[in-house]
């Protein structure tokens, strides 16, 4: 990818500026229209399909692109000098002269989510792009094919979203009729059902559930933020609700990228990629944010950088992967088109070249001006970051991908959000590999795993913090689950140490347990480690041949114990890129209770677990 000059003395950190930006969607756009149809309808791109089809993942092609163009000419007050509307323009009246016919141009209808639902979320992006855009492209179309863009849009307030961020669809096409004088009693109802939603899955700390269980990721900043906060910003509102949600969220939120620029490794649609930033570009844009401009621009373009510069465009195309393609990244409707959502992080461009974000010097991002540790007790995650080397990890005792009427089954194991922490330079192994970061019972040898989280609680304490949870083990040999058994777990964390406490409740007898740490290539620059204080008898390690997102191989420490009826198991993990120190002093164990000394600095630490107990939710635990 061609891109300007580095400019060290605007931007010290990554050397990138709205210059960089502007040529990065002009190339990313440049190399996907050459995969366009004829009319420029759909952009059938390379690779493997969607389970949508390929008909629907040209559509996705067209309309995640057409984001792009439309935050870049937007952002230059209409300035268009590769001539991206006209083409856009052209696809439009091309895809909706005859939807749902089986040809080279005609787009798929809007239907429920569950009968190939795909084209609603395309929708979205469709009616976003021709909002930003309206004085240029909306109010030139001729009106006979703004009748059939606006009947192709509206189908998607007549049908039934997936149940989680995908009502922020109809409620932003709703948006987008209403701007144009298109209103009627369905853009109401889709706006307040997708407002009415997104209260009872609000969190607390700028935190939203993706949905009525307890999936907390990316999507609260490239979805559950973004649609309300940037349709408000566009229809000159001022709903202070949502955007204190945005500075809430940003203040937790900007502390998961890492000093080399990468978002945290977790949770579903990871190949969006530099997606991540969108919610950072956004409080940006409207003054939302707890950051300043020069830390707002540092996060973007290092973001925007890290995966330039790790190969994540080959021949300027977004591939569908992480750094470059990663199969075990991806989702069932992950299609060739489906990395452009990554179009989202360039909101940031309808900051004009004289806005702060891109004039003032860049700053420092909050991982590199000090060890943070941040309890976030509504998704029940504690955030742990390093200024040494940069890392941030996230310890999830809360999020997981269950839904409240799904049974808890091993077979749904998902590794991007089952596992106990998650890192900025670290990936999960793949489902078919022994799992990272996992605690598991073992019972007659078959490892147990992690689904439904209940969270118990997570706090802080003076240059510490912790987080709890319990979760009932479920096995691949299916149910029933092993009557009464339990795992209690909780992490503190302080600097660059993190104390795994897990408390196994109800074994059978000759039941045993395992424990593993942070999978690294055996050459990474950042070491995992895992030593056992209290309830293992066995260390050695683990291979992984299929690697990580990170590392096409990696290895990864493993405790083993024994356990039955109740059983206590201590350790200590590192993930660092800086030498290892000691970690404690001095750490004594009894029934119910621990009692620490940091390495540190000397603090001392009791942790009272409380009794357990077979029946209800295990008490919370006290530290003090």
């Amino acid at each position: 990818m061609r891109l300007p000059e580095e400019d060290r003395n605007l931007s010290p950190h990554t050397g990138f500026t709205r210059a960089h930006w502007v040529a990065t969607a002009d190339a990313l756009l440049t190399a996907a229209w050459r995969w366009a149809s004829p009319h420029g309808a759909r952009l059938d791109l390379p690779g493997r399909p969607a389970h949508s089809g390929v008909r629907s993942d040209g559509l996705e092609g067209f309309a995640r692109t057409f984001l792009a163009a439309a935050f870049r000419v937007a952002g230059e007050q209409g300035a268009d000098p590769h001539g991206w509307l006209g083409r856009y323009t052209e696809g439009l009246a091309a895809g909706t002269a005859t939807p749902g016919r089986d040809d080279h141009e005609s787009w798929p209808l809007i239907r429920d989510h569950h009968i190939h639902g795909q084209p609603m979320v395309e929708s979205a992006s469709v009616a976003l792009g021709l909002r930003l855009t309206r004085e240029w492209l909306w109010d030139n179309l001729d009106p006979a094919v703004q009748d059939r863009v606006a009947a192709w849009l509206h189908d998607a307030l007549t049908h039934v979203p997936a149940p989680n961020n995908w009502y922020l669809f109809p409620y932003t096409v709703a948006g987008f009729l209403e701007s144009v004088g298109r209103a009627d009693a369905h853009t109401a109802r889709a706006r307040t059902r997708a407002l009415e939603l997104l209260e009872t899955w609000y969190r607390g700390q700028g935190w939203y559930a993706d949905g009525d269980g307890r999936a907390f990721d990316h999507y609260n900043g490239w979805a559950l933020h973004l649609y309300p906060v940037l349709d408000q910003h566009l229809a000159g509102d001022r709903d202070t609700v949502h955007q204190n949600r945005l500075r809430e969220h940003l203040d937790s939120f900007s502390l998961l990228f890492g000093g080399d620029g990468a978002p945290i490794h977790f949770g579903r649609s990871l190949t969006y990629r530099f997606a991540a930033t969108a919610a950072i570009g956004l409080g940006a844009l409207t003054g939302d944010t707890p950051l300043t401009p020069g830390a707002s621009r540092r996060v973007l373009s290092g973001a925007l950088r890290y995966f330039l510069d790790r190969g994540a465009a080959t021949d300027d195309l977004l591939s569908l992967g992480w750094h470059g393609p990663h199969e075990p990244t991806l989702q069932h409707y992950s299609g060739p088109g489906s990395p452009y959502w990554a179009s989202k992080a360039f909101v940031c461009l309808l900051a004009p070249p004289d806005h702060p974000l891109w004039t003032d010097v860049e700053q420092p991002a909050p991982v590199e001006e000090s060890d943070r540790v941040l309890a976030l007790p509504g998704p029940g995650l504690l955030v742990q970051t390093t200024r040494a080397d940069g890392i941030v990890r996230l310890h999830n005792h809360g999020s997981d991908h269950v839904r409240p009427h799904e049974p808890e089954s091993a077979a749904q194991d998902d590794p991007h959000y089952g596992r106990l922490a998650y890192s900025t330079h670290t990936g999960p192994t793949a489902k078919t590999n022994p799992a990272d970061n996992h605690f598991s019972v073992l019972v007659d040898g078959i490892r147990s795993v992690r689904r439904r989280i209940r969270p118990l609680g997570a706090g802080t304490g003076d240059g510490w913090g912790w987080a709890a949870s319990w979760h009932r083990p479920v096995f691949p040999s299916g149910p029933p689950m092993v009557p009464g058994l339990r795992v209690e777990s909780l992490t503190v964390a302080k600097g660059a140490v993190e104390l795994r406490v897990h408390r196994v409740v109800g074994a059978p007898p000759g039941a045993a347990v395992e424990l593993t740490g942070w999978a690294t290539a055996p050459d990474a620059e950042v070491r995992s480690g895992l030593a056992g204080l209290h309830g293992w008898t066995e260390q050695d390690q683990m291979r992984a041949p299929q690697g990580t997102a990170y590392a096409p191989f990696a290895t990864l420490p493993r405790l083993r114990g024994a356990a039955g009826g109740t059983t206590l198991h201590l350790a200590v993990a590192t993930l660092s890129g800086a030498p290892e120190a000691k970690a404690l002093n001095e750490i004594t164990v009894g029934a119910d209770w621990i009692e620490l000394v940091w390495a540190q600095d000397g603090e001392r630490l009791r942790i009272d677990l409380g009794t357990p107990v077979r029946t209800g939710e295990p008490a919370l635990p006290v530290l003090r």
